[in-house]
């Protein structure tokens, strides 16, 4: 049995997968940043940058797609063109056909994504999200209410059902009833299908209510109408709230099994991370049972940080000012480098991906460098 073609589709279905857009930052630019999703995919080069040395290696090894962790699109553009080196790669690599995609900051806030990987290094404890993020399930953005007699139920309901309401996961005609009395009396203009214009009609009717997606709210209504036995049906629709993501959202707050100095901590991510050095806001003997995290520059998380019990935390740089409120506030920091904070979770994205799209060759690409090092004299 022969396979279908791989497309670059499959490639963001499953990132969506590890790394859903709903969970990137509202600032951030995640998903397929150029390229068609119809194109076909053969090979696959990860990076956390998008730069010429990656771009001439994804061409050099026929790759088709490159995943950029950071997406080499930010701001929206309002000329693409060789004036600018950022213009220029990206023709280039419209030029060769090959796609881009990115799950930065959706990759961060994920279950199992950067964070999480970073907590890994540190040793063992409880991680849960600094700001959890929340989401609306599928095809649950609304609940519709509607009131019916209690011989028509069934129909008015497979009605929405057919519509799109009633769909939780995997299972459909979802919906719950509750009996009661209604009461209407139609006016002189009515033309009632049900009881006399003057008097005071009481039937027993259902409450029905069944969840459904915004995109389907017109049609649903269009079938409460059409297939209920009155000429104005009662019915109401709300928006429910997202629900809560216990184990995504931005940063983590992670409480060690036991109490590690920073020192300890510096120490073990020098060796999960591969670092030559780490920088250090605070005293190295302090003990620290509450930690906090962001990979990359997550400054903005400090406080709420803080606020949860965390005495350190660690991301990837920080702002001079930043370091000196830190330590006014009597919160150890450890720097571990931007980059160097996110680029070992790219093996693990790798893999994950691979095991997904067994089909496609996925490798990490070896012309990705941080673009600063240090100068040792």
């Amino acid at each position: 049995m022969k396979m279908h073609a791989m497309l670059i589709s499959d490639l963001l279905r499953a990132l969506d997968h590890i790394a859903p857009r709903s969970l990137a930052a509202a600032w951030d630019n995640v998903g397929l940043v150029l390229g068609a999703a119809t194109q076909p995919c053969a090979s696959v080069l990860v990076t956390i940058d998008l730069t010429d040395a990656v771009l001439d290696e994804a061409i050099r090894l026929k790759s088709q797609a490159i995943v950029a962790y950071h997406p080499p699109i930010f701001a929206p553009l309002r000329q693409v063109n060789d004036d600018r080196p950022q213009g220029a790669l990206l023709l280039r690599a419209a030029r060769a056909g090959i796609a881009v995609l990115s799950p930065h900051t959706a990759l961060d806030a994920a279950d199992g994504g950067v964070n999480d990987f970073l907590c890994s290094v540190v040793g063992e404890g409880q991680a849960t999200p600094i700001e959890p993020a929340s989401a609306t399930p599928p095809g649950q953005s609304h609940r519709v209410t509607v009131h019916v007699p209690v011989e028509q139920v069934d129909a008015v309901r497979a009605a929405m059902t057919r519509a799109g309401a009633g769909t939780i996961g995997a299972y459909s005609h979802c919906s719950f009833e509750v009996l009661g009395s209604g009461t209407f009396m139609p006016g002189d203009g009515a033309a009632p299908r049900v009881g006399t214009r003057g008097t005071l009609e009481r039937v027993t009717e259902c409450r029905l209510e069944q969840v459904c997606s915004a995109a389907n709210l017109p049609a649903v209504v269009a079938a409460i109408r059409a297939s209920h036995p009155y000429e104005e049906p009662a019915f109401t629709i709300e928006a429910l709230s997202p629900v809560p993501m216990p184990r995504a959202g931005q940063g983590r707050l992670m409480r060690l099994r036991a109490p590690m100095t920073a020192r300890s901590i510096a120490r073990a991510l020098v060796m999960g991370l591969r670092l030559k050095r780490v920088e250090l806001v605070g005293e190295p003997s302090r003990r620290h049972a509450v930690i906090g995290l962001c990979a990359g520059s997550g400054g903005e998380l400090i406080a709420t940080a803080r606020r949860q019990g965390a005495t350190l935390f660690i991301t990837g740089e920080l702002k001079h000012h930043d370091r000196l409120d830190a330590a006014a506030h009597g919160t150890s920091v450890l720097l571990c480098g931007h980059t160097e904070s996110e680029r070992p979770a790219m093996r693990v994205l790798t893999r994950r991906l691979q095991r997904l799209l067994p089909g496609l060759k996925i490798t990490m690409s070896k012309a990705d460098r941080p673009p600063a090092r240090m100068l040792e004299w």
